[in-house]
């Protein structure tokens, strides 16, 4: 892990900012309200050629054309806001989470943006680092109106009056220089740890692929398997549908609680795309179902949920076996439910077949949509999959558990790495902007 801070000391001096979230403050930073130092500015494209921007939250605001999830261009940006690198846009619905950037170019942005400029010298980088912080997202939040948290806003007027603690201007860009450094540095361990896992990744794939698709005998004799992208198999397994080996079940169980109906832990698109297995101590959120819904949905022990629906193509049909159950454990919208046919397939074979790139691949392929994707029942029951005698796919999963759980267990540290250096980055971009340590040197 690389340190940043150990150098670093606090500020010689500190005074009561008189906030009480705010506490105390560096002796000769100021304390000011929002409005003292921005104003909105309302200028409108017109009729000027400029190019429309969208704001995401991990790289701030970007051409729409190169945002994914928002494909379809607005036909009239006449009334649209322009924006510019002086200026830092604030999304007023999702203000209470963070979403707010500084523009790197000069554009437009949707008329529910906010776009403020600055009434005095600054570093405005600087306030793009600040206004994410949790201290004052938490600001945000307490101040956004409306119904419920997707659809609060932050006002103008609201956001004008949140008080916030401002070093000189000379100081605002010294605190930027220090985390730009830092983020390069942390960026360059984090990619490193990625390509780790991925090498790590790629090797569990092909120890998997090799066994489900040849066995674990190198010399058994092979047939030509009459697929294409599957090539030859051993003599004596068989290649078949996935609708004459599994009962599938396409859930319909959404996340609302109903009064007429009966309570249950549900297991979501996010439960089975985080976690290889599902058991029954899994955080699970709290939703209702109908009878029948939990009777034709209720997940059972050696049964494998896959993804159906996503925004990314290759998040098809990424599975999870289910390893322990419990009365009143659903299986969610966006999922389907694959329950294997004891007699002829074996639950844990089935799971690692499908964490098989070629195999997932033809799901991949089958799966429809522009902007999102989803696999119909056919393309589900249609699927291809290599299929040995019982006995050996028990040897072939008890095989891959053990030649993958040094991979596993490595995949899973470098996560927790990464994941823990993003936790420092928010710490230290906090403490850096809210004047909890000295980086002026």
């Amino acid at each position: 892990m690389i340190s940043l801070v150990e150098k670093y000391q606090p500020y010689p001096a500190y005074r009561p900012s008189g906030i009480p979230w705010l506490g105390d403050v560096p002796a000769h930073w100021e304390v000011r309200r929002v409005k003292t130092l921005f104003r909105e500015s309302d200028e409108r494209r017109g009729q000027r050629t400029m190019e429309l921007l969208s704001l995401t939250r991990a790289a701030g605001l970007i051409p729409q054309s190169e945002n994914p999830t928002q494909t379809l261009l607005a036909a009239d940006l006449s009334a649209y806001k322009v924006c510019r690198p002086t200026d830092i846009v604030m999304n007023r619905m999702q203000a209470w989470s963070g979403m707010f950037a500084v523009p790197s170019r000069e554009g437009v942005v949707s008329p529910d943006y906010s776009v403020f400029k600055p009434t005095t010298v600054c570093e405005i980088k600087f306030f793009e680092r600040l206004f994410k912080t949790p201290i004052l997202v938490e600001q945000f939040s307490r101040e956004s109106k409306g119904i419920g948290s997707g659809f609060n806003r932050l006002y103008s007027d609201n956001f004008g009056n949140i008080a916030i603690s401002v070093p000189p201007p000379d100081e605002q860009a010294a605190i930027v220089r220090y985390l730009d450094h830092a983020d390069e540095r942390i960026n360059r361990y984090v990619s490193a740890k990625e390509r780790l896992i991925a090498l790590l990744e790629e090797q569990r794939h092909a120890v998997i692929h090799r066994a489900v698709t040849r066995g674990l005998n190198p010399n058994a004799p092979l047939k030509p398997s009459g697929v294409l992208w599957l090539g030859d198999v051993p003599a004596h397994w068989e290649v078949r549908r996935l609708r004459s080996l599994t009962d599938m079940r396409v859930s319909n169980v959404d996340k609302h609680t109903k009064d007429d109906e009966i309570p249950v832990r549900l297991c979501n698109y996010v439960d089975v795309y985080k976690n290889d297995r599902i058991t029954a101590d899994l955080p699970f959120m709290a939703a209702t179902a109908t009878q029948d819904e939990i009777e034709r949905f209720q997940i059972e022990r050696g049964d494998v949920l896959i993804t159906k629906d996503s925004e990314v193509w290759n998040d098809i049909a990424v599975p999870a076996l289910v390893e322990s159950s419990a009365s009143g454990l659903v299986c969610g919208y966006h999922l389907a439910l694959l329950r294997p046919m004891y007699d002829a397939l074996n639950g844990s074979y089935l799971y690692r077949c499908l964490q098989s790139a070629v195999l997932a691949y033809q799901f991949h392929i089958a799966a429809t949509g522009v902007t999102r994707y989803g696999l119909t029942h056919e393309a589900i029951k249609s699927a291809l999959l290599p299929l040995p005698p019982p006995d050996e796919q028990a040897a072939i999963v008890k095989y891959v558990d053990q030649a993958t759980a040094e991979t596993d267990a490595a995949i899973a540290r470098a996560r927790r790495q990464i994941e823990l250096m993003r936790e420092y980055r928010t710490r230290l971009i906090a403490d850096a902007v809210t004047g909890k340590m000295d980086v002026r040197a």
